[in-house]
């Protein structure tokens, strides 16, 4: 037995022996390949992190340039949305003043009118009715009056004759009083007789004063009554004048020479008092009505020059007036023209006007960016001498007009910065231009 067992040792195939250094020595491998490719990974990611990423590109026929510049600048705002409107002495509004019906309407909008120009007709039966009895009323109380004045005339002359009685009886007794005065000093009469011809004469004095008072008196409360019904007819009369007016206004005229713009009223349409039937202006006497942002409106003033451009020529034009109320975030500012009118100018007309607020001089500037406000630091992307690219830079700002911004720090005369929007390119700091 035991040498069956020293033989099979003998036959074993040098393969199947154990080789444990064998197995250490592929794990060292292992090990050391792994540690090399994680060092590789790392050295490569740290490479990766330290790369900018690719400057983005941008179609040159895209975006909007301007060269800094030095020289005289002009602060200037702009009103984009404004129009053409009458002037205030120039214009005509028609109201209504009762309510009628309109029957007839002669004249269109667009026509060329004169003052008397009759543009529509309206009715209102009532209304003549009361311009009638307005008439009645007022001849009564001119029948009133004078049968007032006929009485009280009466009445005086029947006072003035009583005074002449009394006076005529006052002048004969003072010359009775007289005659027997001259008598008793002669000694003709007795001294009783004298003294009751000077007692008639001294009544009748008085008497004669009381005349004269009472005529006086009457005299003035004849004129007192007589004012009274001289209002009663004068209010009488300006009812009736009223009343004729009114009727008149129902032939609705132009008022003025120039062109009837607006009819808003049809055939047997009612309208109330006060509702404007027609709008008439002289077209060749405008001014332009201009929409301000109030944030650029806080420097206009009064008198300052504009330029007010109809899209078919520009007028020359100054200011004549700031409103003082912001509505929907815009301030109107009137301005007269000052030039003639171009061919097809008319009230409406939308317009754009420019406002100069003040010259400066030798500033260094460049043209407006699309965002921005002025006194601010702006970013904006400057080209390289090349043309190829362009990078951001800081740029601080000053006073602003409507198409360029003052420069105060950031760029040098003769640079070239982009001024439209590159908002979307807010996470580069630069931009490969194509």
């Amino acid at each position: 037995m035991p040498a069956l067992l020293a033989r099979q040792v003998l036959y074993l195939d040098p393969m199947d022996i154990a080789r444990p250094d064998l197995k250490q020595q592929k794990k060292r491998r292992l090990f050391l390949w792994s540690g090399v490719a994680v060092v590789a990974l790392a050295v490569a990611g740290a490479f990766v992190a330290r790369l900018k990423p690719a400057a983005p590109t941008v179609d040159r026929s895209t975006i909007w340039t301007d060269t800094v510049k030095r020289g005289p600048m002009i602060r200037q705002v702009r009103g984009s949305t404004g129009s053409l409107v009458p002037r205030e002495d120039k214009l005509r509004l028609i109201p209504a003043e009762t309510e009628a019906t309109v029957t007839r309407i002669l004249v269109l909008p667009g026509a060329q009118v004169k003052p008397d120009t009759v543009i529509m007709d309206l009715a209102n039966p009532e209304l003549e009715q009361e311009a009638m009895n307005a008439g009645l009323a007022l001849k009564a109380a001119e029948s009133e009056y004078h049968n007032t004045q006929v009485k009280l005339e009466n009445d005086l002359m029947s006072q003035k004759a009583s005074a002449a009685t009394v006076g005529a009886d006052y002048s004969q007794a003072k010359l009775q009083a007289q005659t027997d005065k001259a008598l008793y000093d002669l000694g003709v009469i007795s001294g009783l007789a004298y003294k009751v011809s000077q007692s008639k004469a001294d009544e009748l004095t008085t008497r004669n004063k009381i005349e004269d008072d009472r005529l006086t008196m009457n005299q003035k409360v004849i004129a007192s009554q007589l004012a009274v019904q001289q209002t009663l007819v004068d209010q009488a009369r300006a009812l009736y004048q009223l009343k004729q007016q009114q009727l008149a206004a129902l032939h609705v005229t132009a008022g003025i020479p120039g062109v009837l713009v607006d009819l808003p009223h049809q055939v047997g349409e009612h309208v109330a008092p006060g509702a404007t039937l027609a709008k008439v202006v002289q077209p060749d006497q405008l001014k332009a009505s201009l929409k301000i942002a109030e944030t650029q409106a806080r420097d206009i003033q009064i008198g300052q020059p504009a330029s007010i451009d109809t899209h078919n020529g520009v007028i020359p034009g100054r200011v004549t007036r700031v409103d003082p109320a912001v509505q929907n975030g815009t301030v109107t500012v009137d301005a007269e023209l000052l030039g003639p009118l171009p061919q097809g100018a008319r009230p409406d007309l939308s317009v754009d006007g420019t406002i100069d607020l003040e010259r400066m001089t030798d500033v260094l500037y460049v043209g407006r960016p699309a965002l921005g406000n002025e006194n601010s630091t702006l970013s904006l992307f400057k080209l390289d001498p090349d043309g190829k690219g362009a990078t951001r830079v800081p740029v601080k700002v000053g006073r602003a007009s409507a198409n360029n911004i003052q420069v105060l720090d950031g760029l040098k005369e003769g640079d070239t910065v982009i001024l439209s929007d590159m908002s979307r390119y807010d996470n580069v700091d630069r931009v490969r231009l194509d």
